[in-house]
C-alpha cells in the first residue's frame, strides 16, 4: 500500500500546495478578513444591543427597534463580507450610508433625545462609516485591473 500521508507541519511536497494557495488567494482576495470584518461584525451587534446597555427603553421607545434592525443589517453584512468578499464587498457603500443614517436617526426617529443616546448613534454611525470605507477601499484594491 502506498504511503500517501504527508510530514505534519510541512505541507510544501503536497501535489496540490500550489492549487491550494491559489484557491485561498482568490477567496481572499488577498487580504486578512478578520482585520475589517470581525470590527464590523462587534459593531452590528453592539448597534442592536445598546438600548438594553445604555438603558434609554423607557425614553426613546421608537428607537429601540431603529437601533435593534440597523444593528442586525450590519451583522448581516459582516457575515456577507466574510463568507462571500468577492461578492458583498460592493455593498460597503450601503454600509456607510447606513453610518450616515445612524448618526441623524436620533432627531428624525427620536423624540427629544439626550445627550447619551445622540453620542451613542454618532459614534456607531461613524464608525460604520469609517469601517464602510476601508472595505470599499479594500474591495477596490482587490479587483483586478484591465
Amino acid at each position: 500500500m502506498a504511503n500517501v500521508s504527508h510530514p505534519r507541519g510541512d505541507i510544501t511536497s503536497h501535489p496540490d500546495a500550489s492549487e491550494m494557495r491559489a484557491r485561498y488567494a482568490r477567496m481572499l482576495g488577498g487580504r486578512d478578513v478578520a482585520l475589517v470584518d470581525g470590527p464590523v461584525f462587534l459593531l452590528g451587534l453592539y448597534c442592536a444591543v445598546s438600548p438594553w446597555i445604555l438603558h434609554f427603553t423607557a425614553n426613546q421607545p421608537a428607537l429601540v427597534p431603529h437601533n435593534l434592525i440597523v444593528g442586525i443589517a450590519i451583522g448581516l453584512l459582516a457575515l456577507g463580507f466574510t463568507r462571500a468578499p468577492e461578492r458583498m464587498y460592493g455593498l460597503s457603500w450601503a454600509m456607510c450610508a447606513m453610518g450616515v443614517w445612524m448618526i441623524i436617526s436620533p432627531w428624525i426617529v427620536g423624540d427629544g433625545p439626550d445627550a447619551g443616546v445622540v453620542w451613542n448613534n454618532i459614534v456607531i454611525g461613524a464608525l460604520a462609516v469609517i469601517l464602510g470605507a476601508v472595505c470599499a477601499v479594500t474591495a477596490a484594491k482587490s479587483v483586478p485591473r484591465p
